[in-house]
């Protein structure tokens, strides 16, 4: 079993035009005012391209088996196509390089959102087929340049987020809302991507690197309201076809699900639709598509209640009311950090169990799993973090015992980073970035201890250890506060003195003069 962090390339590296980078979507997308919390950019981010070998550091203090990173396509192909930048390629092979001489394996995803500006302007991004093949060389150029010494690559991190928030809604970049059909459109052209790059891996690379190639999927569980009711079981049914397997149905059944065509497709109907706003995939494509994935990765944070909800006919339907439930909370269940983000560690095992069924029980990986905390004041002693670790790590071991083939765990993430449209408001790291102070400094949170334990022990060994580990961890994190506080005094006098006495130094010298040209005017 393997255990790991994660974290990506737009959300820590920073250095957005360094080195022959050329712009990505979430470039232009905060660099547009209103579009992120407090406008707020990951212009520099955590600084990570220039803190590798510190943050290498932290993974060995961690004490982790592997480092789910991403790279990030325009920094290694500044439009997208052909022109390659050897400054980039060198910073993830000297990255790779050096987590391996630290004994971590590197799974690297080759899309985590920051697709190049320039194929959104010319193509229109994710709704223009022409991605396929533009991914497909990115995709094979990574295999040629890191694939002598990476054996785990995902093709796409979370791509629900990227067709829903990015083509529909418009939260995310490239912060389109082509309601009811954007998604659909943008999530077809991804799972054809998909396809393309395994099959690319297959025929050229599998037998000389021996890897594996996967994707990505973020889902939280649906749970009927009432257990009793048909509608709501339907319901809850519904709510893990439109999102988990919108994507991994294809992948592993060869087709969108068939609840996803039926209520797409009436709901177009409705509409006056000659056809459905679900595209199909030809005989051809299905069969082209069917068991492209030598492991799933699974992403999830959540769980809801859900239950049946008609929506009145809507001239303009969206993949939100194409569903036909609503989504509902547990006030008792507990909300540390963001709105949407409570903790249900008993969802967890469901879902996995849920895909050991629908899927064949295929090997998984967890690719992210974690909390935040909502930014007031500091907080290293993070105990709810620790407390939600616990939860759901437990919840994988039973579904290990369930028989689901799940063979690693991915926390996120490592650091606090650039929270996408929420900006820095959420932080989701085990290490406190202090983003205030220009050198970035990272200082341990409790939970560092607490998961470094779990790791060393494989898991929990009894409950009077696991007790000893919080306990120690609290303690360790009071201590760290300590020198966080005297360091942000310090820094707080740097800036006193690098802009305050300046500006009083200046005021007290045009002071001077205009008091002397009053006493030379008085005098004259």
């Amino acid at each position: 079993f393997s255990w790991g962090v994660g974290s990506s390339a737009y959300q820590t590296e920073g250095a957005w035009d360094v080195d022959g980078k050329g712009p990505s979507i979430w470039d232009a997308f905060t660099h547009a005012k209103g579009k992120v919390f407090r406008n707020e950019t990951g212009d520099s981010a955590c600084d990570g391209y220039y803190k590798v070998q510190d943050d290498i550091q932290l993974l060995k203090e961690l004490k982790v088996n592997h480092y789910l990173l991403s790279i990030s396509w325009p920094r290694i192909m500044p439009t997208g196509i052909k022109k390659l930048n050897e400054k980039g390629i060198q910073f993830y092979n000297d990255t790779i390089n050096s987590l391996l001489e630290s004994s971590i394996i590197p799974i690297v995803s080759l899309y985590h959102w920051d697709l190049p500006q320039v194929l959104q302007e010319k193509y229109g991004g994710w709704q223009n087929i022409s991605m396929i093949n533009y991914f497909n060389d990115y995709a094979n150029l990574c295999f040629e340049k890191f694939g002598d010494r990476v054996k785990h690559w995902i093709t796409f991190s979370n791509p629900w987020a990227v067709a829903e928030k990015g083509y529909e809604t418009g939260e995310h970049a490239p912060g389109l809302k082509l309601g009811g059909c954007g998604a659909y459109k943008a999530a077809h052209h991804i799972i054809k991507t998909h396809a393309k790059v395994w099959h690319s891996y297959n025929s050229t690379w599998r037998s000389e690197q021996q890897g594996m190639v996967g994707i990505s999927l973020t889902s939280g569980w649906g749970e009927p309201i009432d257990p009793h009711s048909q509608a709501d079981i339907d319901a809850a049914e519904r709510y893990m076809q439109f999102h988990l397997g919108w994507f991994a149905n294809p992948i592993y059944r060869g087709d969108y699900p068939e609840v996803m065509k039926n209520y797409v497709g009436r709901r177009s109907a409705q509409q006056g639709l000659g056809t459905s706003r679900l595209p199909t995939f030809s005989v051809q494509e299905k069969s082209y598509i069917k068991g492209t994935s030598d492991f799933l990765g699974i992403g999830h944070f959540s769980t809801r209640y859900v239950t049946q909800k008609s929506f009145p006919f809507l001239q303009v339907s969206s993949y939100c009311t194409d569903q036909d439930l609503a989504e509902l909370v547990d006030p008792k269940w507990p909300a540390p950090g963001s709105k949407w983000l409570y903790s249900v560690p008993w969802g967890f095992r469901r879902l996995l169990n849920f895909i050991k069924t629908q899927y064949g029980n295929p090997l998984v990986y967890v690719t992210e799993n974690g909390v935040s905390e909502k930014v007031q004041c500091t907080q290293l002693c993070d105990e709810w973090r620790i407390e939600y670790l616990k939860g759901y790590i437990n919840e994988i071991l039973k579904a290990l015992n369930d028989g689901v083939n799940v063979r690693g765990y991915t926390a996120w993430s490592l650091l606090d980073k650039f929270e996408w449209n929420k900006g820095f408001s959420e932080r989701f790291g085990f290490y406190h970035v202090d983003f205030k102070n220009k050198n970035k400094p990272r200082y341990p949170k409790a939970s560092v201890n607490y998961y470094k334990n779990i790791i060393s022990a494989n898991g929990f060994p009894n409950p009077r250890e696991v007790e000893n580990w919080h306990q120690k961890a609290m303690d360790t994190c009071s201590i760290t506060h300590q020198l966080l506080d005297a360091d942000s005094l310090v820094t707080h006098m740097e800036m006193v003195t690098e802009i305050v006495l300046p500006t009083i130094f200046t005021l007290c010298i045009l002071i001077s003069i205009v008091l002397l040209l009053f006493f030379l005017q008085n005098h004259s």
